[in-house]
Order: structure tokens, then sequence, then C-alpha cells
């Protein structure tokens, strides 16, 4: 018998918040009309990048989207092909391009974001009792949390 049974609770929570989170945003992805762009998560997700720090070279979106240039790179050839993002030399090193934002691309995104808030927010009238806006509030705050944890050392 284990004497702390922590461990293997935080494993079920995490499991349970890991499936929890998967189910909202694929709730979020089809109320925002997301599924019409025809563009992956991935993709959205750096053209979103784009439009919110752009004009911005592409190893700093591999850093922010914490996945490889070559995947950065699929998906800007990608949003370039599309129309949604055009590059331009770096006036500080030439050598490099920064990327920006069309202003379609700026429309989609803003569309989707309000789409998912949208939704986000009559699903929390209708669902979360008036007395329990406090556990909302709180459980974004324990997300944003998790969500910045450093993680490096390995402790716990």
């Amino acid at each position: 018998m284990n004497a702390n049974p922590r461990p293997q609770q935080s494993t079920a929570t995490a499991q349970r918040l890991n499936d929890a989170m998967k189910r909202l945003r694929a709730r979020l992805r089809a109320e925002s009309g997301q599924h019409a762009t025809g563009l992956t998560a991935t993709q959205l997700g750096v053209l979103a990048s784009v439009v919110r720090e752009g004009p911005v070279t592409a190893a700093r979106l591999a850093t922010l989207e914490h996945v490889s240039a070559q995947s950065i790179a699929q998906s800007l050839a990608v949003l370039k092909a599309a129309g949604l993002i055009h590059s331009e030399p770096d006036p500080q090193d030439g050598r490099k391009k920064l990327m920006s934002a069309n202003a379609s691309a700026t429309e989609l995104v803003d569309n989707l974001l309000a789409g998912r808030a949208s939704f986000l927010a009559r699903a929390i009238d209708q669902v979360v009792a008036p007395d329990e806006q406090q556990d909302v509030e709180k459980a974004i705050e324990l997300l944003e949390r998790l969500a910045a944890a450093d993680l490096s050392d390995g402790a716990p």
C-alpha cells in the first residue's frame, strides 16, 4: 500500500484535466468556425502569433509556439500561400525575414477569438450558478499558474 496516495491522485487529476481541456478546445474550434477556415490548429496558432507579435521572425515564432523551426516554416508556407501573411527583410539583419499579417488575417483571428469568447460567455451564463462565479475565477488563476509553471529543475 502506498503511504503517500498524492502522486496517484495527481496523475488521475492530470488526466482528467487533460481530457477536459481537449474537449473544451474541440468545442471552441467548432463554435468559433475554425474548421471552416481550412487551416489546422497549429497554423491558426502561428497566424495568431504573427497578428499579435508581428513583424516577427520565424525563430521567434518557433519559440512562442514551442515548435521546431521546420514546423514553423511549414505553417508559414501555408499561411503565405493563403495570402494571410507576407514577409520582408529585417532592416536590422537583411538575412532574416520579418513576418507580418495581412488585414484579412487580423480579421480572421479577431472573428475566431470573438466566436470562442462568445461561446464561453454564453456557456458560463447558462451553466455556472452565480454562487460558483468565484470558483470559475479561481480555476482561471490556477490554469494560468499551471501554464506558467517552470519545471526545468525537475523539483515538485
